[in-house]
Formats: structure tokens, C-alpha cells, sequence
């Protein structure tokens, strides 16, 4: 053979080994990164902002227009029921009160005196009538005897009868003035009907007076005092504010996007920024049926599960976190290696069979930003694609990878406009 023959040999065999060098480099199996599907423990959680608030807040202020005398207490006192805040001046409502005591002691006097003196005048002067008119009669009989025997003058007869006739006259008027002062008699009712109005004149003047002393509606802390003595205050203004003693509550404004996931009764866990190091717990105890058109929340409040805080103040800002869903036990995969979701809780993800990928449509359960538990269509062991450009029916070779569960944004910021954040919490 000629060296021309062997050189062209060689190019054909080096064309041909470079061709099948390119044509393998093309079909090689691509690498991929996947997890290994397995079981953990899964926590799905809410964190927002909150405020602590009493059972009650009352403010305490005037009924009436008046000048403030004294003001007992201050910022931060502790009251009991019925303790006397603020004094209001009541010279005149007491001169009034005084006054209406006079009335009433003079209407009872005069109701007395007629249940006494007067009924025994009253039933003399019938007593007396009855004897006159007695006497009347007895005159009047005598003298139609005399005038039948002609001893005296018809005109005679004429008066004994008129004497007789006012005799009777004089014993009705006493009987009538005896009945006006007996227990059912016209005089004793309006006695005893001015005695009562002297009496409601008094009760109307003791709450007048009562209104000068502003007190604890039940035991309480006085949250603010805004009232100084010698201040003219008038109906409607708030002097006092109380927090009433009772439960202690904190309140939160919640996204209304993750209603679905509260439910009463819920455990949180509450931390003040002042005191990072000192959490306790609580529980959701109502959750409100409305939500907030402006902001789009809800109003979602919990009870403390034992004693408050020393620390607690009112409208303190805590940092709350709700424990939404547990699993002890949930075959979970990364949120990242899901490559369709619906709504119904059905998704799909690219799994590794026999070297090839191919998609698998699995059921959801309980979902963090981070993780996601599988209730059907994997199984322990499938290894998972994650983050993956490889299409269905792609030969590929797997780089096992640790799954990375934790999340890839957040829910919100800001306690205050009624944001939240989902969180995840996962173990091995």
C-alpha cells in the first residue's frame, strides 16, 4: 500500500472515531440533581405581629357640667370597685339635697298631725253634731205635742224643725271632715302624696349628688388620667381611662388570605421584642366573622394558656406564632420540585424510572412554603428531580442532593396591616 492510501485511511478512521465520539456526547445521559423521597416531621406555622389588650377598657368621665375638686389617682393605680376617681365640686347639689330633706321631714309632720290631731278633732265635732241633733229631735218631738194641745204657736213647731234640720246639716259636715282625715280620707292622701314627692325630690338629689364622685366600675389599672383639679368638665369628655381587671388578650390583624388555616383553639407561642428571651404561650379563642373591607383582615384574638407576664403592658407589641399544622410522620418533598400545581391539591413532579424521567401526578396534603406532604403517587425511596430543565423522556443520570425545605419567599411584612408569614418547620 502507498503511504497516499494509508494517510487517507487514517483521516476516514479519525473522521469516524470523532463522529462517534460527537454522536455519544450528544445521547449521554444528562445529570440531574434529585432527592430521595422520605418521612419527617412536618410543621407549618403563622407568624405575625399582635397587641395586648384588657378584657374591658372604660372611660370614665362626667355626667354633669362642673368643676373638678380633686382627682384621686394617677397612671398605673390599681383600683377597686367602687373606689372614688375624681371628685367634682357640690356645694350647691348639697344645699339642693338639704333642701329637699326640710320638705319631706315638713310633709310628714303634717300627715302625722293629721292622723292624730286632726282625727280627734274630726270625730269630736261629730260626736257633738250627733248630740245636736239628738237634741234637735228631742225639741222638735216636745214641740209638736204642745202645739197639737194648744199650748204653743204653729210658728213655734216651724223653728223646731229648722233647728232640727241644721242639727243634721252640722253632723253630715262633721262626718264628711272625719272621713277627709281618716286612712282613706281626700286630706291624708294629699299628705301622704306630698310626703312622697318630698321623698322622690330626695332620691332625685342624692344622685345628683352621687354624680360628683366618679368611681371604679369594677376592679381595674388606670391606663390615663386626663383631668386636673380646678378644670371646668362637661357630659361626653373621658376624664379616666381603665382597663378593667380580667383575662388578658392579645389581639392581631391577620391576612385574610390565611383564614383557612386558623381554627380556635389553636397553640401559639408569643414573644415581646422587649423580652426576646421570655415566651409563653397562648391559644386562639375567636376568630371575627368579619373581615376589615380597607385592609383585608381579620381579627383574630388568643388567651394566654396560663398567668400573664409580669412584663405585659397594654398595646404592648408581641410577635406571635401559630402553630397551623402538624405532622408527626408525612412523606414530604421540597415545594421547588413540583412542576404543576392545581388548586384541588393535585401537582405533578419529574421522577427518575429505569434512567428516564418521567412526570408523576401526586396528591398534596399539608403544605409549608418550604415543603409539602404527599399523600399519594410517591413512595419512600423515588428519587425526585428538583430544579431540573429536563423534559419528560429525557435519558439522565441523578446527583443525589439533600432536599432544600426551607422557603423560598414569605407571606408578608408587617403585623400591622394585617400581613403574615407562612413558615416550615422540618426534622429528621
Amino acid at each position: 500500500m502507498s503511504r497516499r492510501f494509508i494517510g487517507w485511511v487514517l483521516v476516514v478512521l479519525l473522521v469516524v472515531a470523532a463522529a462517534g465520539a460527537g454522536l455519544w456526547w450528544v445521547k449521554r445521559p444528562v445529570l440531574v440533581d434529585a432527592i430521595k423521597v422520605g418521612y419527617a416531621p412536618l410543621l407549618r406555622s403563622l407568624r405575625f405581629s399582635a397587641r395586648v389588650e384588657a378584657l374591658a377598657r372604660v372611660d370614665i368621665g362626667s355626667t354633669l357640667t362642673a368643676r373638678v375638686e380633686r382627682v384621686l389617682v394617677d397612671e398605673g393605680t390599681l383600683v377597686k370597685s367602687g373606689l372614688v376617681l375624681v371628685e367634682l365640686e357640690n356645694g350647691e347639689l348639697r344645699a339642693a339635697l338639704a333642701q329637699a330633706r326640710a320638705t319631706r321631714d315638713q310633709a310628714r309632720a303634717r300627715l302625722t298631725g293629721l292622723r292624730s290631731t286632726g282625727r280627734g278633732g274630726a270625730q269630736a265635732g261629730v260626736a257633738q253634731a250627733q248630740a245636736a241633733v239628738i237634741a234637735a229631735q228631742a225639741e222638735l218631738t216636745r214641740t209638736k205635742e204642745l202645739v197639737a194641745q194648744g199650748f204653743l204657736s204653729p210658728s213655734r213647731l216651724d223653728e223646731s224643725r229648722r233647728a232640727s234640720a241644721v242639727a243634721a246639716a252640722q253632723l253630715a259636715g262633721a262626718q264628711a271632715q272625719d272621713q277627709a282625715v281618716g286612712e282613706a280620707g281626700s286630706e291624708i292622701a294629699q299628705a301622704q302624696a306630698q310626703l312622697n314627692l318630698a321623698e322622690s325630690s330626695i332620691v332625685a338629689a342624692q344622685a345628683r349628688l352621687a354624680q360628683t364622685q366618679l368611681r371604679a366600675p369594677g376592679d381595674a389599672q388606670v391606663l390615663s388620667r386626663l383631668v386636673e383639679p380646678g378644670q371646668i368638665v362637661q357630659p361626653g369628655r373621658a376624664l379616666v381611662t381603665l382597663a378593667l381587671a380580667g383575662p388578658t388578650l392579645l389581639s392581631a390583624q391577620v391576612d385574610e388570605r390565611f383564614l383557612d388555616q386558623l381554627a380556635i383553639g389553636q397553640p401559639a407561642a408569643a414573644m415581646a421584642d422587649a423580652y426576646p428571651g421570655r415566651r409563653f404561650a397562648a391559644r386562639i379563642s375567636s376568630i371575627s366573622p368579619a373581615v376589615d373591607p380597607q385592609r383585608g383582615s381579620i381579627e383574630v384574638k388568643f388567651s394566654l394558656t396560663g398567668a400573664a407576664p409580669d412584663f405585659l403592658r397594654e398595646d404592648m407589641t408581641l410577635s406571635l406564632e401559630v402553630e397551623t399544622g402538624r405532622r408527626p410522620r408525612a412523606l414530604v418533598v421540597p415545594v421547588t420540585a413540583l412542576v404543576r400545581s392545581a388548586s384541588d391539591g393535585i401537582a405533578s413532579v419529574l421522577m427518575v424510572q429505569s434512567g428516564f424521567v418521567e412526570e408523576r401526578r401526586v396528591r398534596l396534603g399539608l403544605r409549608t412554603l418550604g415543603a409539602v406532604e404527599v399523600l399519594q403517587g410517591l413512595a419512600e425511596g423515588d428519587q425526585v428531580l428538583v430544579k431540573s430543565a429536563a423534559s419528560v423522556g429525557a435519558r439522565v443520570r441523578t446527583r443525589l442532593v439533600e432536599p432544600d425545605l426551607q422557603p423560598g419567599g414569605s407571606g408578608g411584612a408587617g403585623g400591622e396591616s394585617g400581613a403574615a408569614q407562612l413558615t416550615n418547620m422540618m426534622g429528621r
